[in-house]
């Protein structure tokens, strides 16, 4: 009997443009394990804000992440980081310090090298968990991280309705800042992958985006 296909699905798009409710909706129907990479850099980020350091530091900024230990803790669909086996508070990550530290932090190439290959090694974590596939969501996943995934989406959104979003979840968050921050930077920059499925959900609700992605999950799994 062939064994069932390990599908690897990667969303990319701008801060509030919906990924991350798409790719945990996605995670749920299809049983696969969800990796938020934002989540990631966050959580890099307020450990080296927690450290003193600061993101013009590059020397500083290498030395620390040299003494990182990162892992995973699966909460059920979810892969979350650990960082020496302590997993980072939601609040620490939100916080409004990192907001605005972020971007500045993910575009050094040590921090990208550091957690290249930690997002990577989760289609392993993936297939040992029992999970059906892989879905990760971020700002590079189909241009860096899954070049070759099955599929790759990314997520368009008018930076309006994205400010309004986060507005609506409490949180503050200068979303057309960070898309430039994040597409200026020299290594693996913020750019829709070429060949990637292109979707704007400004005025979608998340059922109907989850719906037109999920089809195309569905056809993929099903060979076609």
């Amino acid at each position: 009997m062939t064994s069932p296909k390990f599908l690897i699905v990667a969303i990319d798009g701008g801060a509030a443009s919906g990924k991350s409710s798409t790719a945990r909706a996605l995670a749920e129907r299809f049983h696969l394990l969800h990796a938020d990479t934002g989540s990631y850099y966050r959580a890099l980020t307020a450990e080296l804000l927690h450290r003193g350091v600061k993101q013009t530091d590059a020397a500083a900024v290498r030395a620390e992440l040299a003494d990182l230990r990162l892992g995973t803790q699966i909460v059920g669909h979810s892969a979350d980081i650990k960082i020496h086996g302590d997993k980072v508070r939601e609040a620490d990550i939100r916080s409004a310090a990192v907001n605005a530290a972020v971007s500045h932090f993910a575009a050094l190439p040590g921090v990208r090298a550091a957690l290249l290959p930690y997002q990577r090694g989760l289609a392993d974590e993936a297939r040992a968990g029992g999970f059906r596939g892989l879905v990760m969501e971020g700002r590079d996943i189909g241009s860096v991280i899954f070049p070759y995934a099955d599929l790759r989406f990314f997520l368009h959104a008018d930076p309006a309705e994205r400010t309004n979003r986060r507005v609506r979840e409490g949180q503050a968050d200068a979303v057309a800042e960070r898309d430039r921050l994040d597409s200026s930077r020299e290594n693996a920059p913020f750019v829709c992958p070429t060949g990637a499925i292109e979707l704007d959900s400004t005025h979608l609700p998340l059922e109907e985006v989850v719906e037109r992605l999920a089809r195309l999950i569905t056809a993929r799994l099903l060979g076609g």
